[in-house]
């Protein structure tokens, strides 16, 4: 591949190498980029001379900062129009189909999530057999800010954090880094991030077998020998907000929980930015954000990636990511107008509709 392909695949002896390169968008997911990786782990998989896979993103600065919301605002329906189009349907079938593809893989995949790893590189990273974060990593769900909803198996992996850690970084948005991805089981090791090159020769020199098992425990080993010492790992904030965000969330109600959030007035930074960027947000996010838990709270990750994409093509066709992405990235003029703009505007009904599906079969029918 050139450098000009927004993937670079590379062979390192047993190791299969995938490096997400689109480095001035922060890697950020194309359609072309995840045909390809789709393509090259079917490959790659009945390959036997590949043991391992290494999936990165290209430069310091991110593995992926999400999918390209720039090709969904321009290819979603206006405010009016009934049904979004062949491409945001396509976009995301074939994004959720790939991370699927990501947490079923049968050999090893490790996912180096340095620098900023958000919406759908969090789609990449969380279903790896080896998710490795470093003292640079920051995390986010922020699909509230563009009228979205936290995708890309979201329903699956906060409902699966501690408490209600999950529920709040769903509503807020709120940015977490490397410790506290371990604190909530979205990575495995923190590593440091200049230990890269280091680990790719040691996994090299691995000697594997044809057993992907036992290439798993091969690969669990190096790994671990290399962490970080606690001691020298990022202060976390979850594990340190436990219990005040416990007590933000204690809400039977959505509205009771949204209005703690936003009334937050103690001097925790950290506190006080989730709460200003979930009072901005997409109030429909909101309530999608509490549905979508509450519904997916005992579903197979196949049936949360299909309620996902009758999600995801409904937010795209009613509007609300249009006019988002418009606010944050098209005018930049951060001021978007959201449609309901309030909270209590919204009926039960309109959510309900954000997960109907608008087909007789899920084109995502064949996951198991």
């Amino acid at each position: 591949m050139t450098q000009e392909s927004p993937l670079i695949v590379e062979r390192q002896g047993p190791i299969g190498k995938l490096t997400l390169n689109l480095p001035k968008a922060l890697n950020a997911l194309n359609l072309d980029m995840i045909d390809r990786m789709a393509a090259q782990l079917d490959t790659w998989e009945t390959d036997n001379s590949v043991a391992c896979i290494w999936i990165e993103g290209a430069g310091e600065k991110a593995l992926c900062a999400g999918g390209d919301v720039v090709a969904l605002h321009r290819e979603s329906g206006s405010y009016g129009d009934h049904g979004a189009s062949q491409f945001v349907q396509d976009f995301f079938t074939r994004e959720y189909s790939l991370d699927y593809r990501i947490h079923t893989y049968p050999k090893p995949i490790v996912v180096w999530g340095s620098g900023i790893v958000m919406g759908g590189g969090i789609g990449i990273m969380s279903g790896a057999s080896h998710r490795i974060v470093t003292e640079t990593t920051r995390l986010a769900m922020p699909e509230i800010t563009i009228g979205l909803f936290p995708d890309v198996g979201g329903s699956w992996f906060l409902n699966r954090m501690p408490g209600r850690t999950g529920l709040f970084l769903g509503l807020t948005g709120a940015q977490f880094n490397g410790t506290d991805a371990l604190y909530c089981g979205m990575a495995d090791r923190l590593l440091p991030s200049t230990d890269k090159d280091a680990l790719l020769d040691a996994l090299q020199a691995l000697e594997f077998t044809a057993n992907p098992d036992e290439n798993q425990v091969l690969v669990s080993k190096a790994i671990q020998s290399r962490e970080l010492p606690a001691s020298e790992q990022p202060a976390p904030n979850l594990r340190t907000h436990y219990d005040v965000i416990q007590e933000l969330t204690d809400g039977a109600t959505l509205p009771e929980v949204y209005r703690a959030i936003a009334a937050y007035s103690g001097e925790d930074k950290w506190l006080q930015r989730a709460s200003t960027t979930m009072a901005a947000g997409c109030p429909m996010t909101a309530w999608v954000v509490w549905e979508q838990l509450r519904r997916a709270r005992h579903m197979s990750l196949a049936d949360v990636l299909r309620m996902e994409l009758a999600l995801a093509v409904n937010m795209c066709s009613n509007g609300q990511v249009k006019e988002g992405v418009r606010a944050l990235l098209i005018d930049k003029d951060r001021n978007p107008q959201w449609e309901p703009a309030v909270l209590e505007d919204i009926s039960r009904e309109e959510v309900v509709a954000c997960f109907a599906s608008p087909w007789t079969q899920s084109p995502l029918a064949d996951l198991q």
